[in-house]
């Protein structure tokens, strides 16, 4: 298996974004994915976050839409070609920033849609033509409803965290989404976990499926070492604040199961002279986005 990116004879310019960008060998789910999906076939991959799996799609989808490639201004000149599907604002800004990336010396224009912003700008962008359409579900059959995008020239499709969208609820959306999807195309699958829901899915929608799995179901990473603290309810805030200072953690995510629970403590580590914000459902769009620039930057310590 091919382990090193200059040995994928990309084009030039998808070469050069990636060598700009300092890859040189591939994890296991870009070495095992790739090649595949460089044959045009579907995949049903078992990938966690941060395994590289962005680049495992992304790459050889761009390669093989290189053939449509074109620096006209027609909009009619630049359709959807490759739809990816999210379950979160945040993960497809993410997912999006790094094809934009892939892209950038070439002429295919890539985009991100989803909630909680106005669809005004969407729509136009929209309008000017788009390759790679990157999406949350809700948002984006909002719209096909506006009948701001068509999507009959699709020839593929990813499905990213397939396992988060089921457990959003997602499933009656994904399905009408892919319905207005040509019969013929490519479609990619990623999860964490091939739960029943998720083989039935994939049965349904992907044609004789190549699978790949780089991680044990449920598996941690690596390179993620985890402790665990029995203490109760009322110490908990006392040991997390030794925890950080014993370990000098310079930033750190801390994961509350509540929004009300999120604000609190993030006031409360406030007050301790921490520079700590808070994420959560009920802030906007903009707000949330904010946030996590500002952990980004290192203005911020905790969030």
């Amino acid at each position: 298996m091919t382990q090193s990116f200059s040995e994928l004879s990309l084009s030039p310019a998808i070469e050069r974004a990636v060598a700009e960008m300092g890859y040189e060998t591939m994890t296991p789910i870009q070495a095992q994915a790739i090649p595949v999906v460089l044959q045009g076939r579907d995949v049903m991959g078992a990938a966690q976050t941060g395994t590289g799996k962005t680049a495992a799609f992304t790459l050889p989808l761009l390669q093989r839409m290189m053939k449509h490639e074109n620096a006209s201004t027609s909009p009619a000149r630049h359709p959807v070609r490759a739809l990816v599907l999210l379950p979160t604002r945040e993960l497809a800004d993410q997912v999006a920033e790094q094809v934009k990336l892939y892209a950038k010396y070439t002429n295919l224009r890539s985009m991100v849609v989803f909630g909680g912003m106005d669809m005004k700008p969407q729509t136009a962008e929209l309008k000017k033509g788009v390759e790679v359409l990157v999406a949350t579900p809700g948002r984006l059959l909002d719209h096909i409803e506006a009948k701001n995008c068509v999507l009959n020239q699709v020839e593929y499709v990813v499905l990213d965290e397939a396992d988060r969208m089921l457990d959003i609820g997602f499933l009656p959306d994904l399905q009408r989404i892919l319905s207005y999807l040509p019969k013929q195309r490519t479609t990619l699958l990623f999860s964490a976990t091939f739960s029943t829901e998720i083989k039935r899915l994939a049965g349904s929608y992907l044609q004789d499926p190549v699978t790949i799995e780089v991680a044990r179901s449920n598996a941690t990473a690596s390179t993620v070492e985890q402790h665990f603290y029995s203490v109760g309810d009322d110490d908990k805030r006392i040991v997390l604040k030794k925890i950080l200072a014993e370990r000098g953690l310079k930033q750190a995510f801390v994961f509350v199961n509540s929004k009300l629970g999120c604000a609190r403590l993030a006031r409360s580590l406030e007050h301790e002279g921490l520079k700590t914000t808070a994420l959560h459902g009920d802030k906007s769009q903009d707000e949330r986005l904010k946030a996590l620039d500002a952990f980004k930057q290192g203005t911020v310590d905790l969030l």
